[in-house]
């Protein structure tokens, strides 16, 4: 008897704490379902305040590359040439508003006396405001998606110099919703051969010619150069023959 009243008391024991897992996970989801209902409504406030800001500042350009990128290296001073340039022709500037090739974009942007925009986003790392942004056109994100769009939507072109992950983000949505017809086709332009060669010629090789998971046209959807004067040719050319409007 001894024995089966262990049994059942280790049973017992297992049920109850099976009970007060599940109990608990319970909880703790109601709990997440309860805050995601809250957090919608500071989405929806990072929009409306994106939207309010960013649909009054005119034809504006985004400069994305590595936040890593020292002052006195040849990329940071590229950018800066490129932001100068594009303002000179009558855009402003949109960056990530970070350091690196963000501040070379809107240190362009603030010596030629333009538009210098900046969308920050919180992070535990790398990411704060640069001091060459408009003090009104400053923009703050929690969330990423909500700053994508902001992108997307407000700007001309993409001028994508050298970077990490969140370069290779920025440009490969935009290469995506152009190709599948969700926005406006607009110039997305790569600055520095010695860096995107490599990627372009695997895109090539293996989307397309081993796997054919490209079309043959998707491969232009990009333009690789390597001077501002290129990137303004290329900025003019499309706007000879398409209007200047948010794309969507």
């Amino acid at each position: 008897m001894s024995v089966f009243a262990d049994i059942t008391a280790i049973r017992l024991i297992r049920n109850k704490l099976i009970k007060m897992r599940l109990e608990k996970h319970s909880r703790a989801w109601t709990e997440i379902k309860s805050n995601d209902s809250w957090a919608i409504f500071k989405i929806m406030g990072e929009f409306v305040n994106g939207y309010e800001k960013l649909s009054r500042i005119g034809p504006c350009v985004s400069i994305f590359g590595s936040a890593r990128t020292k002052p006195n290296e040849k990329y940071y001073k590229l950018a800066e040439e490129v932001a100068k340039k594009i303002v000179e022709h009558g855009y402003g500037i949109i960056t990530g508003g970070g350091p690196g090739i963000m501040e070379a974009g809107n240190k362009g942007a603030h010596i030629a006396g333009g538009t210098s925009v900046g969308l920050n986003i919180e992070l535990p790392f790398e990411q704060h405001d640069n001091p060459y942004i408009d003090p009104d056109k400053v923009l703050d994100f929690d969330y990423f998606f909500v700053r994508k769009v902001m992108f997307v939507k407000y700007s001309q072109g993409f001028v994508v110099m050298p970077g990490g992950f969140g370069t290779l983000d920025e440009l490969f949505e935009a290469i995506t919703l152009i190709q599948t017809n969700k926005i406006e086709k607009f110039p997305l332009i790569l600055v520095g051969t010695e860096f995107w060669k490599g990627l372009l010629e695997w895109i090539k090789q293996t989307l397309l010619d081993t796997f054919g998971n490209i079309s043959p046209n998707d491969m232009n959807l990009v333009h690789l150069v390597d001077t501002p004067e290129e990137v303004i040719e290329i900025l003019d050319n499309f706007y000879k023959e398409y209007g200047l409007s948010p794309n969507f």
